[in-house]
């Protein structure tokens, strides 16, 4: 009894958060076919009376939307790999120091993680503008260059920290240096890490509106969220359009999620193996 219990309570807590995420999303699509200019209804609605999926086109008609999604899919494309490799060897290296410094480290990581984020904005907005990379895409990426967050570095230092010690002292003793030991032994072993960091990375940067706000001038160089902000400028009132094009800024998310989710549980069924 105890134990059926117990499979029930593993199956019933993700399937109340699933309804918790999913609810937003289907009242989002429902919303986006709705007839033009109606408001989003007031009660959960399944399906609109008169469903139409012209929201959708009317959004490619006011947006270049091809080229704001290639905008969008360039920077999470640069952005991601970046982070990983980025935070990693950030947390691969605090993993390997000395007790005291290690200390140091994190609480000065943990310090860096409470600071926020508009204390941010003119600092780099200046340094950006010094050197020239406003009114460039990669002025969204730079702060992947530093694993985009202190968060990121401490999920990978906490998984190395976990790993055997011994394993690493032997591959040093084999002759690999501290990039080689990252590469083929403590990166393989923190490929949960690796899913966890991939998936807030772009989270992170697919749905970042500040940043292109603040940095980009040139509307050939705009990312959805932007061109979302765009849809709203040009009518306040259009919701259905609105959310038209809300879903199709969420829908590379989900997909993008559902994939290394699949992969994950690829990578676990291959190591059970």
């Amino acid at each position: 009894m105890s134990e059926s219990r117990g499979r029930l309570g593993r199956h019933l807590v993700p399937l109340l958060v699933a309804v918790v995420f999913l609810l937003p999303l289907l009242w989002m699509v429902s919303a986006s076919l709705r007839g033009p200019g109606l408001a989003p209804a007031s009660t959960i609605e399944w399906l609109p009376p008169e469903a139409t999926t012209g929201n959708y086109a009317t959004v490619f008609e006011l947006l270049p939307f091809g080229r704001y999604l290639l905008n969008s899919l360039t920077v999470v494309a640069l952005a991601v790999p970046l982070t990983i490799v980025t935070a990693s060897m950030a947390g691969f290296a605090m993993a390997l120091l000395e007790r005291r410094t290690r200390g140091a480290l994190l609480v000065l990581s943990v310090a860096l993680l409470l600071v926020p984020v508009t204390a941010l904005w003119l600092t780099r907005f200046l340094l950006f503008n010094w050197v020239g990379l406003t009114d460039t895409l990669f002025a969204l990426v730079v702060p992947a260059l530093a694993g985009s967050s202190p968060l990121f570095v401490l999920i990978y230092h906490w998984t190395f920290r976990r790993a055997s010690a011994e394993v690493f002292e032997m591959a040093h003793l084999d002759g690999a240096g501290p990039l080689g030991v990252w590469r083929r032994i403590a990166m393989p072993n923190a490929w949960p890490a690796t899913v966890a960091v991939a998936v807030l990375t772009f989270i992170l940067y697919w749905s970042d509106f500040i940043s292109p706000l603040l940095y980009l001038r040139d509307q050939d160089l705009y990312t959805l969220p932007l061109g979302l902000r765009q849809l709203q400028q040009l009518d306040p009132t259009g919701w259905p359009v609105m959310m038209a094009g809300a879903v199709m800024l969420t829908v590379p998310a989900v997909l993008f999620f559902l994939i290394v989710g699949r992969l994950f549980l690829g990578e676990r069924g291959l190591g059970r193996e």
